[in-house]
């Protein structure tokens, strides 16, 4: 069986009422992985929405509750949790072989009956920013992708995030000059040159999980590289937006892919 072949899929709580929630297996690299896929009730054929979660492990779980607010939106949406986690086989390893798990769960919504497949669109918050560059770039078919929050520079994460340093040695192999191979093969800066996806960079200020410098580094490289490339700035912000205004960026985010087709 291919990836993105779905081997189970089971109904889930939905704390929306317009939309199902499935817990769902899939193959990736021949690997079972879990993921939570969202859909509109009514049968409609819908664009396709690759949500890409950020953390490691437990911290940043898939939350039901953001699944369905996007899903709410206009979208079937797939939300890989990654190989090694709540069930799935394999290791999650930050960025690099589990990068195949979007790479999958994009082909799960091509392959998805009530997806329309030449309108898949590809988003990242925090690590899931690299995870979706990557995806983009594997996928060239995507009509848009959304980094939020999102992580672009391996080598920036380890020496801006002291407290994660012990994780990323432990995953990847070692610091960036141990092994900085490692760090450039998930790094999705030095790779661009394949993007030829939209990209919207949304990003606040003040985040201290992610700096602003992620988003610039990111909007500089593509617009060297002459990508299409957009950036919604908020010198207000951090890593999380306030409620109301994160509701608001959700509907202004889903409507700029939709323009994107």
């Amino acid at each position: 069986m291919e990836d993105g072949t779905i081997v189970e899929k089971i109904r889930f709580p939905s704390p929306h009422p317009g939309v199902h929630l499935y817990s769902v297996t899939y193959l990736a690299q021949g690997l079972r992985v879990k993921g939570l896929l969202a859909e509109p009730v009514n049968g409609e054929v819908y664009d396709g929405f690759l949500y890409l979660r950020g953390g490691i492990k437990n911290v940043g779980k898939v939350r039901p509750s953001r699944i369905t607010q996007f899903a709410s939106e206009g979208f079937i949406v797939f939300a890989p949790f990654y190989r090694g986690n709540q069930g799935g086989e394999g290791d999650e390893d930050f960025g690099g072989e589990d990068r195949y798990d979007a790479i999958a769960g994009y082909k799960l919504l091509e392959n998805h009956r009530r997806v329309n497949p030449k309108s898949i669109h590809i988003f990242g918050f925090s690590r899931g920013g690299i995870m979706a560059l990557w995806a983009a770039i594997y996928c060239p078919t995507a009509a848009s992708i959304v980094t939020w929050g999102g992580v672009s520079d391996m080598f920036l994460t380890y020496v801006e995030r002291v407290d994660l340093r012990r994780m990323m040695k432990r995953v990847i192999g070692g610091t960036p000059n141990k092994v900085p191979d490692a760090f450039v093969y998930r790094t999705p800066l030095f790779s661009l040159d394949s993007l030829d996806v939209p990209v919207l960079i949304i990003h606040g200020e003040r985040d201290g999980n992610v700096s602003i410098d992620h988003a610039y580094r990111l909007e500089n490289q593509l617009n060297e590289k002459h990508k299409q490339v957009e950036t919604w700035y908020f010198p207000q912000f951090t890593h999380y937006f306030p409620p109301a205004v994160n509701r608001k960026v959700v509907r202004d985010l889903t409507q700029w892919m939709k323009t994107q087709v």
